[in-house]
Formats: structure tokens, sequence, C-alpha cells
């Protein structure tokens, strides 16, 4: 009987290794994270005080683009923040953010009233095609916030799965701490795609106005601001009833919308 005494004790060797190296893994996997986030905290530092030569969303749409030609280039220009028309930054608040100088990165209250808008429409347009009826052309509503959208388009993509999103607001509170809201602003304006390889507010003037983001119009800036949802779909539909309608309730809120 002594002879089998032994076994016992291997059998837990063996489950004692197996679980140090499942830990030394787990160890390892958590340094990478770590890693990767210091990474690009360092970014985020960096982008506080100079100008990004491109972005994730960038790239990602240029090589959409140059699949079909290989010669296509992107219309991107920076342009410091007193050359933006103010009432660009008053309509892209109004539209995008109306608590961008409140909240400290998340509108949690936004990300609600988006969340039960959406369950609403998607409610109703089940029912809808229950009965034979056309669905309702509502469109659906984000809660993001203009920070979030500086994080994505800097470093993530348009895709939306838990990963990205969870990844995308650590990278807010990065933001928030390091950038103030004026260069958080700056950011958005100039970074912001607005039509199919068109990017920031001083492109987006050219193409749809002939004019500078300096000099854009309370009306221009609007319509600008209206676009920023799904500005390729706008950009082919400038005719668009829903981008009228947005344009006129923009150019209300606007005179009340603060900026920093």
């Amino acid at each position: 009987m002594s002879a089998r005494r032994p076994q016992p004790r291997r059998r837990r060797s063996l489950r004692a290794r197996i679980l140090s190296a499942g830990m030394r893994l787990c160890l390892a996997a958590l340094a990478l994270v770590l890693l990767y986030q210091a990474w690009i905290f360092g970014w985020v530092v960096w982008y506080a005080y100079m100008p990004p030569g491109t972005t994730s969303v960038m790239r990602a749409e240029l090589s959409r683009l140059q699949k079909t030609d290989s010669k296509r280039k992107l219309d991107y220009r920076w342009v410091d923040y007193d050359r933006i028309s103010n009432h660009l930054k008053r309509a892209a608040v109004a539209a995008e953010d109306a608590n961008f100088l409140e909240h400290g990165g998340i509108d949690w209250d936004a990300v609600e009233r988006a969340y039960a808008h959406n369950r609403q429409l998607a409610e109703a347009t089940e029912r809808a095609l229950a009965l034979g009826r056309r669905p309702p052309q509502r469109p659906m509503r984000g809660g993001s916030t203009i920070t979030q959208q500086v994080a994505k388009n800097l470093f993530l993509s348009n895709s939306r799965n838990y990963l990205r999103k969870a990844q995308e607001v650590v990278i807010t509170y990065m933001i928030e701490l390091v950038m103030n809201k004026r260069r958080i602003l700056e950011l958005y304006l100039n970074i912001a795609e607005w039509g199919e390889g068109v990017f920031g507010a001083e492109a987006a003037a050219r193409h749809y106005f002939n004019t500078s983001a300096a000099n854009l119009s309370a009306y221009q800036a609007a319509r600008l601001a209206s676009m920023l949802p799904r500005p390729r779909y706008y950009d082919k539909n400038r005719g668009s009833a829903y981008l009228a309608s947005r344009t006129d309730r923009l150019l209300r809120w606007m005179p009340g919308t603060a900026i920093p």
C-alpha cells in the first residue's frame, strides 16, 4: 500500500503546474494589455499638442477607396481652432453632444435615451413589417459624445462590438484627463468624416461650399453638422428632406449653444 501513496501527490503536482502555467499566461496577457494601454496613452498625450497626420478611420477609408482606384487620396487639411467658424463649432456641439462642456467624457443620460429611442424604433419597425406596412424612416440615435468619437476616429474603427466599445470608453477617459474641451473639439472638427474621402472642417467647407472653414455661414455650418451621422450617404444625397429639416432645427438651436 505504501507504493501507491506517491500517486496522489504526483496528480496534485500536475494540477499545480497547470495552474501555475495558467497564471503565468494570465499575467503575461495582462502585461500586454497594460503595455498597449500605455502605448495609446502616449499617443493621447502627443495629440494633445500635435495634429494627427492620419487616423485609424482615415486609414480604413483610404484602403477601401484604393481597392477601386489605387491612386485615390484623402482630402484632409488641418486648421487650428481659431480658423474654424464659431458657427460650425456651435452646430457640431448642438448636433452631436449638447452636454459637451458638462460631462466627463461619457454622457450616460444620452446613452439611456439613445437606447430607449432605438428600442422603440426597432419595435415599430417590427410591427410595421408584420402588418405589411412601410417601416418608420426615422434614423437610429447614437449616444456617443464628441470625446468618444475622437477616441474612435483616432485609434479604433467604425465596427460595432463590445470589446471595441470598452476600449473606446478607456481612451475617452484618457483624452478627458489629458486634454481640455477646446482641444477635444479642435481635434473632432479636424478629423471628422464629412463625405467619401473627405475629412475635417476645412476639406468639408471647400468640398461642399467652395469656401474655408473660417468663413462658413450659420446655414452652411448647420448643413455640415447635419451630415455628421451619415456623411457618405448625404454626400451622395444632398437633396434629402431629413437633411433639410435637421439643418433648420440646428439653426434654431445654435444661438444658445455654448462652446469652449
